[in-house]
């Protein structure tokens, strides 16, 4: 006689399981807690207030008020951009927006792009995006100074202006998509 041999038979999940008490819990406190940090801006988008000393501080990229993230910048130029760590705001500005503030030229423009591979005309400083936050000393002693950076993409230019944020930097632009999108846009690039 042959043994029998079990057939496997796979457990069923009971789908009357509560889950636990701890885990409701949590996620409604993380709720509870986004939900103070975030309102509505009246077009069904979320946006967030972020300030120059952090959340719920004042500050910010618009000369002493707080900004909310995703919005327009001070007079309607540009997007307002959260530092990294949420330690302020700058300001996004497409080429033409850059293009319109090179007419009335009223802030110090840097290029942080290395190595050299073109520049705006008007540039005032060249300074490298990996030294941004040891050469403080080439910036405005005026941390309101408004200023204007850029590189080749924009991903140097971010690193850069992050730096200015945590050094309290309050009233920074950087050109979204660098001189790449300054010459897709039709705007000349210069090759000293």
């Amino acid at each position: 006689m042959k043994p029998m041999r079990r057939q496997f038979q796979p457990r069923r999940w009971k789908a009357d399981l509560p889950l636990p008490s701890a885990i409701v819990g949590v996620l409604l406190f993380t709720l509870l807690l986004l939900s103070a940090c975030s309102s509505s801006n009246g077009n069904g988008a979320t946006v967030t207030t972020v300030t120059s000393g952090g959340l719920g501080q004042s500050g910010g990229a618009t000369s002493g008020s707080s900004a909310q993230v995703g919005g327009p910048g001070p007079g309607g130029v540009g997007t307002v951009v959260a530092g990294a760590g949420g330690s302020g705001t700058y300001v996004d500005i497409t080429a033409d927006e850059l293009a319109t503030m090179l007419k009335n030229k009223d802030f110090l423009f840097i290029n942080v792009h290395i190595p050299y591979a073109g520049e705006i005309e008007q540039t005032d400083l060249f300074l490298p995006y990996d030294k941004a936050a040891q050469q403080l000393d080439q910036l405005p002693a005026d941390k309101n100074a408004k200023i204007v950076v850029y590189c080749r993409s924009d991903r140097m230019s971010r690193i850069s202006v992050d730096q200015w944020v945590k050094a309290g930097y309050t009233n920074l632009y950087n050109l979204d998509g660098g001189f790449e999108a300054w010459e897709a846009a039709g705007y000349k690039l210069l090759h000293k």
